[in-house]
């Protein structure tokens, strides 16, 4: 009879070998990236979590992305790599240098750009803000107003709510803004738009120089 550790031995070299046992990501022929994942050894977790930015087949900036999903991009032959972190992932059979930036190789039209209306992206767009002290915190420090109460009618739409802390959120309590005189909005709550999306790019690349030529339109110099 086999001990434990024996089968687990043996359930552990068929994983290494990329056999049907081995995990694989949703929508990606997952061999070769199940091989990469078992026999590197610098393949930790936040590495592949660090953000790449995604440009469209003409350049255009479209999306951000964690780098584990932009290596599957690229050995898929979706996308290829414009600009590398410097780092360079070492696996048995293969080497491939970590991206910072990739592109697309089809285009792909980009449909009006939302959101979908979340406490998160509410965060995102107001910065992690507090609308009314401007405060900064993190998102567990914050919570969402509904500028109109929702005991006055207000609705949980775009419009109408806001990041904010808890201690304006408990001072406002189900009053109106006319009412009170120490409290303001910093601006006006909008949908998420494409302006938005290209601030928090920049906000996230601002210490990756390689994004700033794709994120920044900087005038030529004169002649």
């Amino acid at each position: 009879m086999q001990s434990g550790k024996m089968r687990k031995a043996r359930s552990g070299s068929r994983v290494a070998s990329g056999g049907r046992h081995a995990g694989h990501l949703k929508g990606v022929a997952a061999p070769v990236v199940t091989e990469l994942e078992v026999r590197a050894g610098v393949f930790r977790q936040p590495a592949m979590q660090t953000p790449v930015l995604v440009l469209n087949a003409s350049y255009e900036p479209i999306n951000i992305c964690g780098a584990r999903r932009a290596l599957v991009l690229v050995l898929k032959g979706v996308a290829r790599t414009e600009e590398e972190q410097g780092a360079t992932l070492h696996a048995q059979s293969l080497q491939i240098a970590m991206p910072s930036v990739i592109r697309l190789l089809e285009y792909r039209r980009i449909p009006h750009q939302t959101r979908a209306l979340s406490r998160k992206n509410i965060l995102l767009r107001d910065r992690n803000m507090c609308q009314y002290c401007q405060i900064v915190l993190t998102a567990g420090e914050l919570t969402l107003d509904h500028v109109l109460p929702r005991s006055r009618g207000g609705l949980s739409t775009w419009e109408n709510l806001v990041a904010c802390c808890h201690d304006c959120n408990r001072r406002k309590g189900n009053q109106l803004l006319h009412e009170l005189n120490d409290m303001k909005l910093l601006r006006e709550p909008r949908p998420f738009s494409l302006h938005t999306s290209r601030h928090i790019m920049r906000m996230i690349g601002s210490a990756d120089a390689a994004w700033r030529k794709y994120l920044y339109f900087e005038a030529e110099p004169a002649a």
